[in-house]
């Protein structure tokens, strides 16, 4: 470690309200973001393979659209360097602007463009490059508003105030789907003409709404200290791969988690729709349902891994997702709708919540705050990266048959497991003070717990 990091004092307590605002304006800013994000893999399963390559038979199509999907996560590891840097550099605050402003305008773009039949190959070149922007967006969004919160919430309540980031996530994936319903029941020849544009050119609203948002926004006391003090790193990447090397590469392992995410969100969908021939409108209630229930689990599982450790309770929902995929992705392959809905919610609603609660506070919590947001977004964004592809992967190696299902759902459980042997070999930081984070040798003693501030309560 420097020496800045081993010196620097813990600084003043956060003001009365200040951790709740800086997890408000994560949660609406975090929403915002991703329905833009999630908005493009719902359209990339159900239209894109459709009107951007239509010379490709069907089951090529939607592979080539998927992997558009997953093009925007080659850009998000890119994006978090770079805007890793900013961050841990010039303030967390700056990054989550930019972020929010960028992701806006990209989404509102896609809306806009010509199809293959009016310009040819131009149609998908221009689509690829909008999704390049979206993930470079994505690549500093988590990360910033994971630090912005870590840093202002009391450090026995760290997870909960994290995990409101990706609540937020979640409810940008219901906005997504939901947005996507009445597209969904309109006439095919209007859906695939103008009816797909609108969700795109309702970024506008949010871009504008975000940008409100988090102008507002104070930057955490953490690094206003630092800046004061002159400690803020002028190289944070350089100071990240020398003392913190070992910790990126174990959240960059852990973070294939999210390829649970994809492959329900995208796969899923797309196997239900186009392989097994359900109808779209039971399918995308699935997600707005499961995303419903996972707006409740996310805060309670977070709270718990406030009490007993971040590991176990990461631990067991990367164990559940593994055995929950099968009946999952199994009741499609049957058609059964009643157990479509009980397991999909069941699995991505209350078992992978343990996983998205734990993981904003887990992660950064390996990392000093001269290093955080930079440590935060490589690690993640590069096992995104490869999240982002697990559906057309798995694709590709299952086939586009009706029985890919057992496939798919063996490699999303070998994947399940990588991310258990990450987390397992870890360190445990749930009772390390705020400011003795990411430094080495013994842990801290556990901070004392303000009388009457036991319960968990907001």
């Amino acid at each position: 470690m420097s020496d800045h990091d081993s010196a620097r004092p813990s600084g003043p307590p956060a003001t009365e309200g200040q951790p709740r605002k800086a997890a408000l304006a994560a949660w609406v800013g975090s929403a915002l973001e991703y329905y833009d994000f999630f908005i493009y893999g719902t359209a990339a399963a159900l239209v894109f393979g459709k009107i951007f390559f239509p010379d490709s038979d069907p089951a090529a199509g939607t592979l080539l659209a998927l992997a558009t999907f997953g093009v925007g996560y080659l850009a998000r590891p890119v994006g978090a360097f770079v805007l890793g840097h900013v961050g841990d550099r010039f303030g967390r605050k700056k990054v989550l602007v930019f972020t929010v402003m960028l992701m806006g305008g990209a989404t509102f773009l896609v809306g806009c463009l010509p199809t293959y039949d009016q310009v040819g190959l131009l149609a998908p070149v221009l689509l690829v490059t909008l999704r390049l922007m979206q993930g470079f967006s994505a690549g500093g969004e988590q990360a910033g508003a994971n630090s912005m919160t870590l840093e202002h919430a009391p450090a026995h309540r760290r997870a909960y105030y994290t995990s409101f980031t990706l609540n937020g996530t979640q409810a940008g994936q219901i906005l997504a789907t939901a947005i996507f319903l009445p597209i969904a029941v309109m006439p095919e020849d209007q859906m695939l003409s103008w009816g797909w544009r609108v969700p795109f050119w309702l970024s506008a609203l949010v871009m504008v709404v975000a940008f409100v948002i988090r102008r507002t926004l104070e930057e955490t006391p953490v690094f206003e200290q630092e800046a004061s003090q002159g400690a803020v790193a002028q190289l944070p990447l350089a100071a990240l791969f020398r003392d913190h090397w070992a910790d990126v590469l174990r959240v960059m392992v852990a973070a294939v988690i999210a390829s649970v995410s994809t492959i329900f969100t995208v796969y899923a969908l797309s196997y239900a729709v186009n392989t097994i021939e359900l109808e779209r409108t039971p399918m995308l209630w699935v997600g707005v349902l499961a995303n419903v229930a996972a707006l409740a689990a996310i805060p309670l599982w977070a709270r718990l891994s406030d009490r007993v450790g971040r590991k176990p309770v990461f631990i067991g929902g990367s164990l559940g997702c593994a055995v929950l995929m099968f009946a999952y992705l199994w009741s499609i392959s049957i058609g059964s709708y009643a157990l479509i809905f009980l397991f999909g919610i069941l699995m991505f609603g209350v078992v992978h919540s343990a996983t998205s609660g734990v993981w904003p506070s887990f992660y950064g919590e390996m990392f000093s705050a001269r290093v955080r947001l930079s440590g935060t977004a490589i690690g993640t964004q590069i096992g995104f990266a490869i999240a982002g592809f697990a559906p057309s992967i798995a694709g590709a190696v299952a086939g586009s048959g009706k029985d890919a299902w057992l496939g798919v759902s063996i490699i999303t459980a070998v994947l399940c497991l990588v991310n258990v042997a990450a987390v397992a070999t870890g360190r445990e930081t749930h009772r390390v003070p705020t400011e003795d984070l990411g430094l080495r040798g013994p842990a801290p003693a556990p901070p004392a717990v303000p009388a009457g501030q036991v319960s968990g309560r907001a």
